[in-house]
């Protein structure tokens, strides 16, 4: 008797489908029993009810940025610590299909506050890249961010730790951290020298509800290759219009905090700008920024662009086409991927029941 196919549930077939992460930063990535561990390690400066409030989101989630933080001033002290997170999040990530990532890490945090001279703390994630890559299959690559809530200088400071240390491995630089009150125009000089040493570069902008204007500065100033969140393109439709005939990829955020504690629940999903960026031309890639903190995997982000944003799978399909466009890989092997994920994605469709 002949066997009958195999039939897929959309979460499992979402999982299974061939993912890149463009937006993920390490220090969200922290799993719980790590984060607790490290935090006893250092004797306790956090209370455990504070770390559970870390991982716990409410319908109105509050901002994470203190835990990050945390590991910067208090629990990450050597470079060990900095492998073992960045070999688990690999792991994590490739346990739900992602292929190819590239993560944020913040070095001035690092330096500064952690006390690991940058070159030491850059060889411990490369380390583990390379046993992420064995060990799990996964490719990743690393994008150190500018702390904008730091000065200029230490932005330009840290651009000269990475050019001094360039390594295939580093592939570009990006601006995190807190927007309001700290335009883009603020990092011109760190971002010239970037570009100028020949690195990527992105930023996030429009997020947190900022202008749009800031989306038009990180690209006509700051000249950014893709943009991170870029949300409020769509209070300016005309801007929009132009980004789309420009072809910038929007790395977006299905869980981004700020639309989760603005928006009323009953219309979160109704009026969330994701929902509208593709209707105006634009190419958008979904990731989960913290994964660990928002509770969310690659998975769920994207289940949350079908089940909250009511997108199809044909939309899919341009949404992962869209990342591979974006990420910072060899033409060849982008073209090799796109043929290659393209039969994968329709193999696993066939196996979704048919309506």
């Amino acid at each position: 008797m002949p066997r009958l196919p195999v039939m897929l549930t959309l979460e499992s077939f979402l999982h299974a489908i061939p993912k890149v992460e463009l937006h993920c930063h390490l220090f969200g990535t922290v799993r719980h029993d790590t984060f607790a561990l490290l935090n006893r390690r250092a004797g306790a400066p956090l209370a455990d009810e504070e770390i559970e409030g870390f991982y716990t989101r409410g319908e109105k989630p509050v901002g994470v940025l203190r835990v990050l933080r945390a590991l910067d001033s208090h629990l990450v002290r050597g470079p060990d610590d900095l492998h073992r997170l960045t070999l688990e999040y690999l792991e994590d990530a490739a346990s739900h299909q992602v292929r190819y990532s590239e993560f944020f890490w913040n070095p001035t945090g690092t330096v500064h506050e952690s006390g690991i001279a940058y070159r030491m703390a850059q060889d411990a994630i490369v380390r583990a890249i390379h046993d992420a890559q064995q060990q799990f299959g996964i490719t990743g690559r690393l994008i150190v961010a500018i702390d904008r809530e730091a000065s200029p200088e230490a932005a330009v400071e840290m651009v000269q730790w990475v050019t001094e240390n360039r390594c295939d491995e580093v592939i570009g630089v990006g601006i995190d951290y807190r927007e309001i009150d700290r335009p883009p125009e603020l990092f011109m000089q760190a971002y010239a020298d970037a570009r100028r040493a020949g690195l990527k570069t992105t930023a996030h902008a429009g997020e947190f509800g900022m202008p749009w204007t800031n989306v038009r500065t990180a690209l006509d100033v700051l000249k950014v290759d893709r943009i991170d969140h870029g949300y409020t393109v769509t209070d300016q439709p005309d801007f929009a219009r132009e980004c789309a005939e420009r072809g910038v990829l929007f790395t977006v955020v299905p869980t981004n905090s700020y639309y989760l504690r603005t928006l009323p629940p009953e219309r979160w999903a109704l009026d969330h700008p994701i929902r509208r960026m593709p209707g105006l031309g634009l190419r958008i890639h979904p990731n989960t920024d913290d994964p660990t903190l928002h509770k969310v995997t690659p998975t769920q982000a994207w289940l949350m662009m079908v089940r909250d944003f009511g997108f199809g799978l044909d939309d899919l399909r341009g949404f992962m086409h869209n990342g591979l466009d974006g990420a910072w890989i060899d033409d060849s092997l982008r073209r090799q991927w796109h043929t290659q994920w393209n039969y994968e994605f329709d193999a696993l469709r066939a196996q979704l029941p048919q309506d």
